[in-house]
């Protein structure tokens, strides 16, 4: 089979209403009225999470070893270990520039070489979330008087750089469960078996993130 001889496309369906029903400090809830064009006039209803999406970043050192960061998750009521990540939720901020800012304020990190690992929705039957995880190596660190000083959760970050192998390890016996963690250190480890020769570059595309679509931002329900 060729590669690309399947993947995912566009497929909106005909929109009779759109309405938002909650408004959060980060989120909002949208429900939209749609039919599945099958020419009835059946209508569905769908309320999900309006969201910016985000990215995420596997930094990994010389030695092959990644960076994981313990936080505590109110939703989950657990300690998780996570990767690096944020929210897309600052106006006019590039894709690579939200993940560097997001390694500078979790990691106290800088990397000087960014590749695209991964895409994907995280939850796509009840949210637009769009999550696009990075590689970044050539890794060197925050001087200690321009590092962001971490608040509320954050601020309990405990960091733990591991064998990247050893990760993997984890996520198979089912030690780690945060989402982006998974998808991340499963990629970087088809990566690596390939000596990371065929990984798409920083600035690649990514057309499935809201923002990109037609109507921009207005397309993840905010009104």
């Amino acid at each position: 089979m060729q590669p690309d001889a399947f993947a995912d496309i566009p497929d909106p369906r005909p929109l009779v209403e759109s309405r938002t029903v909650y408004r959060g400090r980060i989120w909002d809830v949208v429900s939209d009225t749609f039919t599945l064009g099958r020419g009835d006039g059946a209508t569905l209803v769908r309320d999900y999470i309006a969201h910016p999406g985000a990215v995420a970043i596997l930094a990994m050192d010389p030695e092959g070893r990644v960076l994981l960061l313990k936080q505590y998750r109110q939703p989950a009521k657990m300690s998780l270990w996570e990767i690096p990540a944020g929210l897309l939720d600052m106006d006019g901020e590039g894709f690579v520039d939200a993940a560097a800012r997001e390694l500078a304020e979790e990691a106290d990190l800088v990397a000087g070489r960014w590749d695209v690992l991964v895409d994907f929705f995280n939850s796509p039957g009840s949210s637009s979330e769009a999550i696009r995880i990075y590689l970044a190596r050539d890794l060197s660190e925050v001087p200690a008087d321009q590092r962001h000083e971490r608040t509320e959760e954050e601020a309990e970050i405990e960091h733990l750089w591991v064998d990247l192998d050893d990760a993997v390890d984890a996520v198979m016996a089912g030690r780690l469960h945060n989402p982006s963690a998974v998808a991340g250190l499963l990629a970087a480890a088809r990566a690596a078996a390939t000596g990371f020769d065929n990984l798409r570059p920083a600035d690649a595309p990514w057309p499935e993130h809201p923002s990109q679509r037609p109507g921009g931002a207005a397309d993840s329900g905010r009104d």
